[in-house]
């Protein structure tokens, strides 16, 4: 963590522009080894020349990065048998980063709000709101409003919320989205039933369902997918070619056929 800025820091966006802007974060993330330099920009030059010129951190409102902060930043990517290929939750703000709770399953994320509005769901568990992910959404809806809810509810502390959906920054809580995998092409979030118990522990960078693996492998034997939403049109099209959620959801490297397409 290198930006002194608010909510959890002392200055604003616009104390960045009056050292240089985000041109110093750029140039000192490149010279840190942090992003690539050789890119090319959109005017036909790197990066590395773009922003080699810009200035340095000034040590109070932007940080070198040899000489951070804090070590780890706002957000954590987490691994486990549920997210095999990653989930991201915001660690910014909480009051505690483990939470271990029975699963509470939503196929979609209208099902999750009803009950949370109904109240009828708990403090200790675990809500997943699955089929949100790229493919399945498709294209990864914003689950902003489910916790709001929860939090308007005075619950933001008490129970967890996983999905292969996509969180704003705006989210608090033990919230965890861009599970990958997703579950509509069969990553593990689809194998979860209610009453499954779910570890969350952040600070170890872990998520997995308590289950072993005998028990996963037989789920997966009679998992079957879901019928797409969209079975024609610009969105069916979009779900046949998008990739998942670590290689940027993308849509030149999803997966070459779906089922409805034949």
């Amino acid at each position: 963590m290198i930006g002194n800025l608010r909510p959890g820091g002392k200055y604003t966006a616009k104390d960045v522009y009056d050292i240089g802007g985000a041109a110093v974060v750029i140039r000192e993330l490149i010279q840190s080894g942090h992003v690539d330099g050789s890119c090319l920009s959109i005017t036909g030059r790197t990066l590395a020349e773009e922003y080699g010129a810009a200035n340095a951190p000034d040590g109070e409102v932007v940080y070198a990065a040899r000489a951070p902060i804090m070590p780890d930043g706002g957000v954590a990517v987490l691994k486990g048998n549920l997210c095999p290929d990653g989930a991201v939750i915001k660690v910014a703000g909480l009051k505690s980063q483990f939470f271990e709770g029975v699963a509470r399953v939503f196929e979609d994320e209208e099902a999750c709000v009803a009950s949370v509005r109904d109240r009828s769901y708990k403090a200790g568990e675990v809500l997943v709101i699955r089929n949100e992910g790229p493919v399945g959404g498709p294209g990864m809806r914003e689950m902003l409003g489910v916790t709001a809810l929860i939090y308007g509810q005075g619950m933001g502390e008490k129970v967890a919320l996983i999905t292969d959906g996509r969180f704003s920054g705006a989210t608090r809580g033990m919230c965890i989205g861009y599970v990958a995998p997703e579950a509509f092409v069969g990553g593990p979030l689809a194998l979860v039933r209610d009453g499954d118990r779910i570890r969350i522990d952040a600070a170890n960078r872990r998520m997995d369902v308590l289950l072993d693996e005998q028990e996963l492998t037989a789920r997966r034997r009679d998992w079957k997918q879901r019928p797409p939403r969209h079975r024609a049109g610009a969105l069916a099209k979009y779900a046949r070619l998008v990739g998942q959620a670590p290689g940027g959801a993308v849509t030149h490297e999803g997966p070459a056929e779906w089922p409805w397409f034949e």
